[in-house]
């Protein structure tokens, strides 16, 4: 399984051929601190890359969820829906927001591996 990152915190793992599951990293919900909402993408809707997806919020600011890649919602997780709190206490398992099936898998390729993100959060 290959784990990719975006320069605006979110996660993005490869799940099947063309299928990926999206979150927010540590280093985001970190920065949120604790997450008491989060307004889910809706099942079906098409996204662009870099378009905002959701939103999080914690008690002390709110962060769009943005697009990591372009393609289809095929599913949200109803559980981070009933509980915010995931989000914090395991941000790249059970705290996933959605799942997207690629419209162009060739975008993954431009997204960081796990060492170029951790030198690009260290210097934010």
């Amino acid at each position: 399984m290959t784990v990719k990152y975006t320069k605006d915190h979110e996660w993005v793992q490869s799940t099947g051929a063309d299928t990926v599951t999206v979150g927010i990293t540590v280093h985001a919900q970190d920065a949120l601190g604790d997450v008491v909402f989060v307004d889910l993408p809706q099942v079906g809707q098409d996204y662009a890359q870099g378009e905002v997806a959701g939103v999080v919020e914690s008690v002390k600011a709110a962060a769009d969820v943005f697009m990591p890649v372009s393609g289809e919602v095929t599913e949200v997780n109803e559980a981070l829906r009933a509980d915010p709190s995931l989000a914090n206490t395991d941000p790249l398992a059970a705290g996933w927001f959605f799942k997207v099936k690629l419209s162009d898998p060739a975008q993954l390729d431009a997204l960081m591996d796990s060492t170029a993100y951790d030198k690009f959060s260290a210097e934010a």
